[in-house]
């Protein structure tokens, strides 16, 4: 930056000289007083509207930990914010991180840029129903899923929530007509699940229940992913009692809603186990209906599924849903 700094200046005392060499000669002190005044206003309008942050070394590292890159990506977003991917991204890391009120807010700023679109508007919706103590859908996350049907009426995420919210605000009747639709939509195995929740919903609602489709084959749950979750060395004294360990599968830069899941004793290391379709924990995304996953495990001494810190964690490993090699995560972070 010094360098830069004494390179421009040298540059403009040298093109002021030129230009103003038939004043300086005629007029001494008019001259210098103009060449000093026209440098002072190059160096002005140079840091109001220039980057003299992009000749920082710091500015150019590349980021080697998520707070690092979280930080860059603030910085960034405040240079320039009309960035939807931008602030999309962040939310996305801050609730990597377990910063849920910070991951509603960011969501928030790309759902002003762009307010119709139905990925973003679900995605918003779900940020702010985990930033709640108890995990409910507020009347903005409800407005937001009702835009993005409107958007899109066949949108499975934004039907999935929209529906748990009317159940939540004692809603059946209006939950089993959110979500009838999907049956048609989806595969056969999600199907069956998902009649199970709309027919819990017409119970409560003292409906008939819906009857069954046509007898179909069973999903193939056979295959999975086969996954090894190892604790490192430096974790094992801080492995808390009585804790539980959650294996996940979640989309690729995707919401952090698990695609499938797992819950066990956080007892013996390793711990081996298989996640497939009978894991999931929504009825319409499916792990066998994704190429790739990120796959990872998380310690919590509270057996809260949300991220809390103080969790032990692994680092996410991305891997085909077709693979049949065991994957290995290792345990060896503190959530923060």
């Amino acid at each position: 930056m010094a360098v830069f700094v004494a390179s421009g200046a040298a540059l403009v005392v040298f093109a002021l000289g030129y230009a103003l060499r038939p004043l300086w000669r005629a007029r001494p002190l008019l001259g210098g007083g103009l060449g000093l005044a026209l440098a002072s206003a190059t160096v002005a309008l140079y840091l109001l509207v220039g980057t003299p942050n992009a000749f920082n070394p710091q500015q150019q590292r590349e980021p080697e930990t998520l707070a690092e890159a979280v930080s860059q990506l603030e910085a960034e977003l405040e240079r320039d914010p009309n960035q939807i991917e931008g602030w999309r991204l962040l939310a996305s890391a801050y609730t990597a991180e377990g910063l849920s009120a910070k991951a509603r807010d960011a969501y928030a700023r790309a759902v002003k840029l762009a307010p119709d679109n139905p990925d973003l508007l679900a995605e918003a919706a779900e940020a702010r129903a985990l930033a709640t103590r108890d995990r409910r859908f507020d009347a903005d996350a409800v407005a937001m899923l009702k835009h993005a049907i409107e958007k899109q009426p066949m949108h499975q995420r934004a039907r999935w929530f929209l529906g748990i919210a009317q159940r939540q605000a004692e809603q059946p009747a209006e939950a089993a007509r959110t979500w009838e639709p999907l049956l048609s939509v989806v595969d056969a195995g999600t199907a069956h699940s998902l009649l199970e929740q709309i027919n819990g919903a017409r119970q409560e609602a003292g409906l008939e229940p819906l009857p069954p489709p046509a007898p179909i084959a069973a999903a193939d749950t056979s295959g999975g992913l086969k996954i090894k979750v190892e604790l490192s060395a430096a974790m094992k004294a801080k492995l808390p009692a009585n804790a539980s360990v959650f294996v996940i599968a979640r989309q690729v830069a995707g919401p952090p809603m698990p695609v499938a899941v797992e819950k066990h004793a956080a007892g013996k290391f390793p711990l081996e186990v298989v996640l497939d379709d009978g894991d999931s924990p929504m009825p319409t995304m499916k792990l066998s209906q994704l190429e790739q996953v990120q796959v990872l495990a998380r310690v919590s001494a509270s057996g809260n599924a949300i991220p809390q810190p103080g969790d032990l964690a692994s680092q996410p490993v991305s891997v085909r849903t077709d693979s049949k090699d065991q994957v290995v995560v290792v345990i060896d972070r503190v959530v923060e």
